[in-house]
C-alpha cells in the first residue's frame, strides 16, 4: 500500500525527506510491511498563488498572477510601508508575510482595525462586513480581506474614528468613551 503525505509530514515522520521507508504492520498477526512512498506534494489554497517568482525580498510570487506595489501610511506608528502583493492575496496576510507589522484584530473582515483610507489606487474587499457600503463609497478598506487591483496607497485610520462614522449617527450622545475600569472587570471574567 503506497500512502502519499506532504513534505512537511514526511520530514517529520521520517526524518529525511523523499525516501523510501518499511513500516511494519502495527497488526502483529500480519507478517507483511507497508512502503510508505514520501514524496513532495504541491498544494495551494484557492487565494493564495503557488510559487513562482521570488522578489527582492525573497517572497514568492506567481509569473501568472499580477503583483501591485502597497504602500500603507500607519498613523498610529508614524513609520510608512511598501510592499509587493500578488492580486490573489490579502494585503495584511501578504505584508505580514514580510514581517511587517499593521494593525489588525479579527482578520475575517468583521471589525474597523485594520481599517484604512484609501488615497490612490483601487482593491477589492468583497468579505468586508465590518464597514458598510457607505463607507466602501467614501474610500475606506479593510487590509485584513483586501485584494489589490492596482498599485495603492492607504492611511491606516483609528479605529474608534471609524467606528463612529459607521455607526455614530444611532449613538446621540456622541462618541463612546472607553472605560478602563469595566474593560479591566470584563477581562478579568475571562
Amino acid at each position: 500500500m503506497d500512502l502519499i503525505i506532504s513534505s512537511n509530514s514526511c520530514n517529520s515522520l521520517c526524518r529525511k525527506p523523499a525516501i523510501y521507508r518499511r513500516i511494519s504492520s502495527p497488526n502483529p498477526t500480519t507478517q507483511h510491511s507497508t512502503s510508505l512512498k514520501c514524496r513532495v506534494v504541491k498544494t495551494t489554497s484557492e487565494l493564495q498563488s503557488s510559487v513562482g517568482v521570488s522578489d527582492r525580498t525573497g517572497n514568492n510570487f506567481s509569473p501568472s498572477i499580477p503583483t501591485h506595489k502597497v504602500t500603507v501610511r500607519d498613523r498610529q506608528r508614524g513609520v510608512v510601508h511598501e510592499f509587493l502583493v500578488p492580486e490573489d492575496q490579502y494585503i495584511l496576510h501578504t505584508a505580514e508575510s514580510q514581517n511587517i507589522t499593521l494593525p489588525f484584530a479579527c482578520r475575517h473582515g468583521c471589525c474597523t482595525s485594520c481599517a484604512v483610507r484609501v488615497k490612490s489606487g483601487q482593491l477589492r474587499q468583497p468579505e468586508a462586513l465590518g464597514i458598510s457600503a457607505e463607507l466602501k463609497s467614501k474610500g475606506y478598506a479593510l487590509l485584513c480581506v483586501g485584494f489589490p487591483s492596482s498599485d495603492l496607497e492607504v492611511e491606516t485610520q483609528d479605529e474608534d474614528e471609524v467606528y463612529w462614522l459607521q455607526f455614530g449617527r444611532y449613538f446621540a450622545r456622541g462618541p463612546i468613551e472607553r472605560d478602563d475600569y469595566a474593560l479591566e472587570l470584563a477581562m478579568a471574567d475571562e
